[in-house]
């Protein structure tokens, strides 16, 4: 099967949605693939001296091959003689240079270091993380698709994963965001690694980070300190959260009095940086077959509350046993209220605020008349 993507062309095994007989290829993850090369080209400009990428489960290549297309000093790696074979096909018929290794990639990365290692695993990308954040100078890009794990809907793999206890809460795709950067924190911070999120999302049942490495034990133990708990009422929707990796729970919803279900210890601070965001926008070409689809991600990342969780509208109302109203008079009434808020990238329905639950019901109680 012949694809042009992102002005390369490369074969794959004809297969559906990456599911074939073939070396793997996943054609619904253009989106992610045509992120990450905006990600480097913006990331190459505010560290020039970064050349050095290693694809690190290289399968058809195609990650490698357009970033050796964008001029990086490329690596792919794979413990698939046949992967490889394609990537060394698809290179040659690019006319694009880039070194192959077969092999383990956890031993690649304690035995070398790269400027940029791309990690895109099947499932948790958490086995390969120690030897990554060893091997990797400037930036850690992961992939985690086991989704259900991460927000709880498949408790036990994601405690055994994560070290975390996720909950499954309408706010599922956020819950796995923040279970998957607790788990990377911890991790680097095993190594006086400090993580820097420059751009994360939830799309297509998986989640995508760009993480930016400090080293130092003093800026480690910071983001440690950041990590916290939620706090969430599975009957009014009602949740806080705390910094700290002591869970000290209220004892009752403050809002319905119910008990309140824990969650973490999950990542408090931003998933994005807002100034990093314009130039991956800006690095996007007409090129790209999900351009547009990634500057409409990128412009709801740049507007999205830093709260920790979100809502999801319809969700509310229905706990409320209200009609949904629509969503700009619904955000429009929590501003007149005096609160902040916004839509998020994770559904047409969800959006974030500083109010709270039942403060969010008597700001918007004129919408239900």
């Amino acid at each position: 099967m012949h694809v042009r993507e992102g002005g390369v062309d490369i074969e794959v095994p004809e297969q559906e949605d990456g599911v074939g007989d073939g070396v793997f290829f996943n054609p619904v993850q253009e989106l992610n693939r045509d992120l990450t090369v905006a990600v480097l080209r913006a990331y190459r400009e505010r560290e020039p001296r970064a050349e050095s990428y290693l694809d690190a489960m290289a399968a058809s290549g195609i990650r490698g091959v357009r970033a050796a297309a964008d001029d990086w000093d490329v690596t792919c790696c794979d413990v698939d003689s046949e992967a490889l074979d394609l990537c060394r096909e698809n290179l040659d018929a690019n006319e694009l240079d880039a070194a192959t290794v077969q092999r383990d990639v956890n031993a690649v990365l304690h035995e070398d270091y790269f400027d940029v290692v791309d990690l895109d695993p099947f499932g948790t990308p958490i086995p390969f993380a120690d030897a990554a954040f060893q091997g990797t100078r400037n930036l850690l890009c992961v992939t985690a698709t086991d989704t259900a794990p991460l927000c709880g809907a498949h408790f036990e793999s994601g405690v055994r994963s994560y070290s975390a206890v996720p909950r499954n809460t309408e706010y599922h795709a956020e819950m796995g965001v923040r279970i998957l950067l607790s788990g990377l924190a911890r991790t680097a911070a095993r190594y006086d690694i400090a993580i820097r999120p420059i751009l994360t999302h939830a799309t297509n049942h998986y989640v995508r980070t760009y993480l930016e490495l400090d080293r130092g034990a003093r800026d480690a133990n910071a983001v440690v300190k950041g990590l916290g708990f939620i706090y969430h009422c599975m009957n009014c929707l009602h949740r806080e959260h705390e910094a700290g990796l002591l869970a000290e729970s209220p004892a009752e919803c403050p809002n319905c009095g119910s008990e309140l279900t824990t969650a973490g210890p999950v990542w408090l601070d931003r998933i994005c940086d807002s100034e990093f965001l314009p130039a991956v926008r800006a690095a996007l070409d007409d090129e790209m077959g999900a351009a547009d689809e990634a500057r409409d991600l990128i412009d709801r990342l740049a507007t999205e509350l830093d709260q920790p969780t979100h809502f999801d509208q319809h969700r509310l109302c229905e706990q409320w046993g209200e009609p949904a109203p629509a969503m700009d008079a619904f955000l429009g009434a929590l501003h007149d209220a005096g609160f902040e808020a916004s839509r998020t990238h994770y559904g047409g329905t969800t959006f974030k605020t500083t109010a709270s639950v039942a403060e969010a019901r008597e700001a918007t109680a004129t919408l239900f008349e």
